[in-house]
């Protein structure tokens, strides 16, 4: 399928084949009609991408910070490698697009295929041929309502939000200042809901067409007589509601709302204004009311809205996205307002470039609302050619599945080192194009089976959200295929017995979890000063492991919480330098109120070894971040071994210090450790009893959270 791509390092925007998106349980496979370009928001975006990395930085200070902050934790090597893997990064553009539904998986099985749909969401409803959208952000539309005006509803949704905020009564005097497209919409709801509609815009163009289509009267701001008009129009009282549109650096849009309000009236501010508010002359006065409005209305921003489809309750919610996105097809359908005044291009998808180089000012013509239109497309994901084959270097083919940021950070480029990298498989075929190109894949599509069916392939790695792990091992040790999954190995004991039992079938590949720290120069050592000690360890492992909200998909059933998605880690280190066997775990948390932090994010567990040896793990989110986030103090026949966040270590012994000099966390070993056994014929460099113990410690650390007492760590 076609799909509008920006090269987010280059700034280099096209259009190019990309494999169809993969179908999700809670979403819905359409082929989108038509796709209307947001030009104040998408120009935001491409000029972003286009400009230097300086330019970058200006404009979003925000990921400076975050930049600023792994730089003072993580040091400069990592740092570069992340800031490296996210501009190296095809972006998809658009949010709002209309077509047909091709299948569905929604939750209510309220779509069939071939309904007619609306959908919205940026990263959903893209300009593609072909797009996989939750449910909460699709909406049926009538036969009466073109396609190409239905493809307006994500706007029309922001527009109606904002409306919603002014909460405006039949018959009164409305503002709206920017009348560019979203202006021009609101303009027009505000007239079909009874209000008396005045538009402001610095384009005179723009009052002359709000003047025809959508508002009662329309004034430039350049008009010398503009507050008296205002004083006019409102029978000398000022507005009720002022809807800002706009879209600038200027305060002007602010400091001129609270000239023409009334007393008491209200400013709602939906474009990207600043927010400088002048206390005098007029908003202390006026006592006068500011109020921001959220995109397409409640549920933005929130996972279980969106993503998981959790509708809010009628009658205590009564306008969500998803119901303003309806609201808005009703008007189209009772015609109540008129969009087609406001087309003025419609390209082929082929020509998407030139509608960019309209909005970018590239080329100089007036425009205003501009569609994509789409041609047949096919549904079929066959992987899609990256490179030409080449010879396999010494049977190691190696698929991906799943290719976030991890995977692309420490995972891709040591496996590519030492094996061929045949196919990567995600969820958006513009990740796998992406990743594809970017690594030098064979191959790239959005369909598993194109790398567990490949005969080429015959190791996968899987670093796909953690609810997908179990499932994707089994079927791939199932195929007969080497299997290195990102933890955790499985999320409840009916995933991990289905794992093992593929793992132990007499067929079946090697199983390896990405268990790193053990592989890591200081762990290495530490396992090396205590093999010969005749003693039991004792092992306080402290991890400052920072703040995760709750709903970050790892605090969901996607990821299954922190102890099962992180906390595996240092139970396997614990094993590693123990050389023994959990046998028993006991585990409290905090008790706390917090409603943005999960109790079991801070604990403190305690496991029992087989040969006696004791270790202690303190798993906190509660920390300050800038502390590093990682101690272990390793004690046992009179030595003591420090390792300090995996950057150095101190070895204690006979009354003298050695001072280690030993970076890093073990990543590379690790798959180098993988893929070297893989081709010289050796057994998984982490035993599959060692696995599936630590998979059964965390489970039994959870259960001893839930019952206050010690368990016993038994093992499938």
């Amino acid at each position: 399928m076609k799909q509008v791509i920006q090269d987010f390092k280059t700034g280099r925007l096209f259009v190019d084949d990309v494999s169809a998106p993969a179908l999700q349980p809670g979403f819905i496979l359409v082929r989108n009609h038509f796709s209307l370009i947001s030009a104040g928001t998408e120009r935001s975006t491409v000029s972003t991408a286009k400009a230097s990395l300086v330019g970058k930085a200006r404009q979003r200070p925000d990921l400076v910070r975050q930049v600023l902050d792994t730089l003072k934790k993580e040091g400069l090597v990592e740092t570069l490698k992340r800031v490296r893997t996210k501009l190296e990064t095809l972006k998809e553009l658009g949010y709002s697009s209309a077509g047909t539904v091709l299948a569905s998986l929604d939750t209510r099985g309220v779509f069939k295929p071939g309904d007619r749909v609306a959908c919205g969401g940026g990263g959903y409803a893209s300009h593609a041929g072909i797009v996989s959208v939750p449910e909460n952000l699709v909406v049926r539309i009538p036969e009466t309502v073109p396609l190409d005006k239905a493809a307006f509803t994500t706007l029309g949704a922001i527009a109606m939000q904002g409306i919603r905020q002014a909460n405006p009564r039949l018959g009164e005097s409305v503002c709206v200042i920017g009348l560019g497209l979203l202006g021009q919409i609101t303009a027009q709801i505000l007239r079909a809901n009874g209000c008396q509609v005045f538009g402001i815009d610095t384009s005179t163009a723009m009052v002359d067409l709000a003047a025809k289509t959508s508002c009662h009267a329309a004034r430039p701001r350049g008009d010398e007589y503009i507050l008296s008009a205002s004083e006019t129009f409102t029978g000398g009282h000022g507005f009720d509601s002022v809807i800002i549109t706009a879209a600038t650096q200027s305060n002007d849009p602010i400091e001129l709302a609270t000239a023409i309000l009334r007393r008491k009236g209200v400013i709602v501010v939906v474009g990207a204004v600043p927010m400088n508010i002048p206390r005098e002359p007029h908003f202390y006065k006026k006592e006068l009311e500011l109020k921001i409005s959220c995109s397409y209305g409640p549920g933005r921003y929130d996972r279980s809205y969106e993503e998981e489809g959790h509708d809010y309750p009628y009658g205590y919610v009564r306008w969500t996205e998803n119901r303003n996105m309806a609201a808005f097809v009703k008007l189209l359908e009772h015609k109540s307002i008129d969009l087609q005044p406001l087309i003025t291009h419609v390209f082929e998808i082929d020509e998407a470039e030139k509608a960019y180089d309209l909005v970018t000012g590239k080329v100089q013509e007036r425009y205003l609302a501009i569609l994509l239109k789409y041609p047949e497309a096919k549904t079929a994901t066959e992987p899609m050619a990256a490179s030409p084959a080449i010879k396999l270097q010494d049977s190691l083919g190696i698929g991906f599945i799943g290719a976030g940021s991890f995977a692309q950070k420490f995972l891709i480029p040591y496996a590519g080192a030492h094996g061929e990298l045949i196919s990567v498989v995600t969820a958006r075929g513009i990740t796998a194009k992406s990743v594809g190109e970017k690594f030098g894949f064979r191959s790239f599509s959005t369909d598993a089976r194109d790398v567990l069916n490949n005969p080429s392939i015959n190791s996968v790695f899987i670093a796909t959200r953690h609810n997908t792990h179990a499932a994707l091992a089994t079927a791939a040790l199932e195929a007969g295929k080497n299997v290195f999954v990102e933890k955790p190995l499985a999320l409840n004991e009916e995933e991990l017995t289905r794992v093992m039992e593929a793992a132990r079938r007499p067929d079946a590949g090697r199983l390896m979890v990405g268990f790193n720290r053990r592989f890591s120069p200081l762990a290495v050592e530490a396992r090396k000063c205590f093999s010969r000690c005749p003693e039991p360890l004792l092992i306080n492992y402290r991890v400052n492991a920072g703040f995760i909200s709750k709903d970050h998909w790892i605090q969901t059933e996607e990821g299954g919480g922190r102890i099962l998605g992180e906390v595996c880690h240092f139970v396997d280190f614990l094993q590693y330098v123990t050389a023994s066997s959990p046998v028993s775990v006991f585990a409290q948390c905090v008790s706390g109120d917090s409603t943005k932090m999960p109790d079991q994010d801070n604990v403190a567990i305690t496991l029992r070894f087989g040969n006696g040896s004791i270790g202690q793990i303190s798993y906190l989110a509660c920390g300050d971040k800038l502390l590093p986030k990682e101690h272990i103090e390793i004690f046992g026949g009179g030595h003591s071994f420090i390792i300090d966040d995996f950057r150095g270590g101190e070895q204690y012994a006979g009354g003298s210090c050695r001072r280690l000099k030993m970076r890093g966390k073990g990543h590379q070993e690790e798959v180098e450790a993988f893929l070297h056994a893989i081709r010289d014929g050796l057994s998984s460099p982490i035993p599959l009893d060692s696995l599936a113990l630590t998979a059964a410690t965390t489970l039994a650390i959870l259960d001893s959270i839930h019952t206050g007492l010690p368990q016993p760590v038994v093992c499938c």
